[in-house]
């Protein structure tokens, strides 16, 4: 086929999805001429799953995008039709803001933002080749033989490669919702030395709303008394689309379980390995025998349709069996199927084969993201791309990479995960991963990423000054909120808050150590009556938790010891006395850039970081 030029760039973006929108423009917003390709324009930042964007531990994601500039939090907030905090019951560690999305207006909104960011090219095509010269990015290749002249690629093919849809005895090649796949890249990918594996998620069903039955399902409306994910923002919007919820019953599980011999999971048609926490209801029923029904919750795609999202209800059985399986369901007895439900299998790599930067080990300049290094879920995607694309650029301008700790960060956290232990399975992030989720909660994102965004020229000044007066104005809410009142004062209100009187002075701080509510101590003190929402929210979560911010902090340090602890891009594991052959094996493989980060290598022992110590000690004597 006769080659032609596209065009020289500095950064070339494959894939549109949530991790290669905001890789392309992490790229082009600090000022790298960036172009971004995808198989098909309509399918740009396209939810092909949950029409939702954050949850539990997505939602801290979310806000970390947000913090650093990226837009997923911005996309979210102009396009939500309904919030809901989770986790109220529970500590404010573990609370994750969820809002449902119009999916067609989160699509427009998100491609005209890349259309109209200066610097930034959107081509529709298909990736054929990386081209790589003396062991560095040159360029791009397309299958109708369109060549990108450029220095890095970001690699966000999401389920694209080699992807094929299995539904009952039906199988396809295609990409989600029918998109064509992308068959090429991968033969390129293992000749490049990737180690590409085969991993599998699904969808369920999405059916007419007219056709349900919504008086037997219980409402479940959202909430305006939530701070938005992006911090740009103030408020949410109050007229909320309600969901809904239901369940499974003892006659779903009958049709599942008697027709498991048709379903793809179970008759061997699917060996590929899917998420383990988001599972198909086929597994769930036969996972969990025990249990009599399973949630499931019907939300709405969007205000210009009439589609219904079946959360809960993923599969691959064959349409007869899943219309009869759907309208056993208390609501949906009558219900018309719009979109059959499918699983997707479809190539990624082995993460162990990137840096933490997330660029590949074995090609300078080209980095991955997204379900290509085996996630799953539109926010790990989004923030791997935001990392991808802001280090790609951070490597062309000559800068050191960003690369987060797990005490900064769950971004941190999710790719020190997959670049230090990897993933078998399609890897969900969840706030049991975060070690220090105490000091890494959705409200204090900004004072923890903003500056470093700032630094890294990918936070606008309009941002970096939100920030700067929130974080003054923390200060003053905290200052405040620590005046102390008088013994019969403090005594009064404790009262009024069924609270133990101490008869001494105490300030509205020590009340809320106590256990007093923030809101009602505003009232009733007149306390931080200048103060919004967000400000009065973290000042509250601060002084609540100042004990345990304080021991989380006290172990941080601790653990930047070994951190700190750089090892030698070049060093020779093999030569070094008192490895493990298993050790040295994994070190040499992996490549980690400390201590710390070696000490989180499945297969390495404390032993073996103490021979690593003694080396480092040595060597830097020797140095002397």
């Amino acid at each position: 086929m006769k080659t032609f030029s596209e065009g020289k760039f500095d950064i070339v973006v494959v894939g549109a999805g949530h991790a290669g929108c905001e890789a392309a423009l992490a790229a082009a917003r600090t000022g790298m001429k960036t172009a971004i390709l995808t198989l098909n324009l309509d399918s740009i930042a396209f939810m092909a799953c949950n029409p939702s964007v954050g949850g539990t531990a997505k939602g801290q994601l979310v806000r970390e995008i947000d913090a650093l500039g990226g837009e997923m939090g911005v996309n979210a907030d102009a396009t939500a039709i309904q919030y809901r905090m989770l986790n109220v019951g529970k500590g404010a560690a573990v609370q994750s803001l969820r809002c449902q999305s119009d999916k067609g207006a989160y699509h427009r909104r998100m491609k005209k933002v890349l259309e109209t960011t200066r610097n930034l090219r959107i081509v529709q095509g298909e990736a054929k080749r990386v081209l790589v010269k003396d062991g560095e990015v040159c360029g791009l290749e397309t299958t109708y033989g369109g060549i990108f002249e450029c220095r890095a690629v970001v690699l966000a093919t999401g389920v694209y490669l080699n992807a094929r849809t299995i539904t009952g005895e039906v199988v396809k090649d295609s990409g989600p919702n029918g998109f064509a796949p992308a068959t090429e890249l991968t033969k390129n990918l293992i000749d490049l030395g990737f180690n590409v594996r085969r991993f599998k998620t699904g969808t369920p069903a999405r059916v007419d709303f007219r056709t349900i039955d919504l008086d037997t399902c219980t409402i479940q409306p959202g909430q305006t008394d939530v701070c938005p994910f992006s911090f740009l923002n103030d408020e949410v919007a109050g007229n909320q689309a309600p969901c809904y919820l239901t369940y499974t019953n003892s006659a779903t599980h009958s049709v599942i379980l008697s027709n498991l011999d048709r379903s793809p999971l179970y008759n061997g048609a699917i060996e590929s390995t899917g998420p383990r926490y988001c599972p198909s209801i086929e597994t769930k029923v036969v996972r969990f025998a025990d249990k009599d029904r399973h949630q499931i919750f019907i939300e709405p795609e969007g205000s210009d349709t009439l589609e219904a999202y079946i959360q809960g209800m993923s599969s691959s059985l064959p349409h007869d069996v899943q219309v009869e399986m759907y309208r056993s369901v208390a609501g949906l007895e009558h219900c018309d199927i719009m979109r059959y439900a499918y699983a997707i299998e479809y190539d990624c790599i082995d993460t162990l084969d990137v840096f933490p930067s997330l660029e590949f080990k074995k090609v300078k300049n080209l980095f991955t993201a997204g379900q290509i290094n085996g996630t799953s879920g539109y926010e790990e995607a989004a923030a791997q791309g935001l990392m991808a694309g802001l280090n790609a650029s951070l490597s062309l301008r000559g800068k050191p990479p960003l690369v987060l700790g797990r005490d900064q960060a769950y971004i941190g956290v999710l790719i020190d995960d997959l670049v230090t232990k990897g993933t078998n399975e399609p890897y969900r992030m969840m706030t049991s991963r975060a070690e220090y989720r105490i000091e890494l909660r959705q409200d204090n994102a900004d004072m923890r990423l903003t500056q470093l965004g700032y630094e890294c020229g990918l936070v606008t000044e309009e941002r970096y000054q939100k920030y700067l007066k929130r974080k003054e104005q923390l200060s003053r809410a905290i200052d405040e909120l620590n005046i102390k009142m008088s013994a019969d004062r403090a005594d009064e209100i404790l009262k009024r808050h069924n609270l133990p009187v101490v008869h001494k002075g105490l300030s509205p701080a020590d009340l809320i150590k106590r256990g007093a509510d923030l809101n009602s101590l505003c009232e009733e003190c007149g306390a931080l009556d200048w103060a919004d929402r967000s400000v009065k929210e973290s000042a509250e979560v601060e002084i609540r938790y100042e004990g345990y911010l304080k021991k989380g902090r006290e172990q941080i340090e601790k653990a930047k010891k070994l951190e700190d602890k750089l090892l030698p891009e070049d060093i020779d594991y093999s030569s070094i006395d008192g490895l493990r052959l298993e050790a040295r094996e994994k070190l040499a493989s992996i490549r980690p850039r400390s201590l710390g980060q070696a000490a989180r290598i499945s297969g390495v022992s404390p032993a073996d970081i103490s021979v690593l110590m003694i080396f480092l000690a040595l060597k830097n004597r020797g140095k002397n």
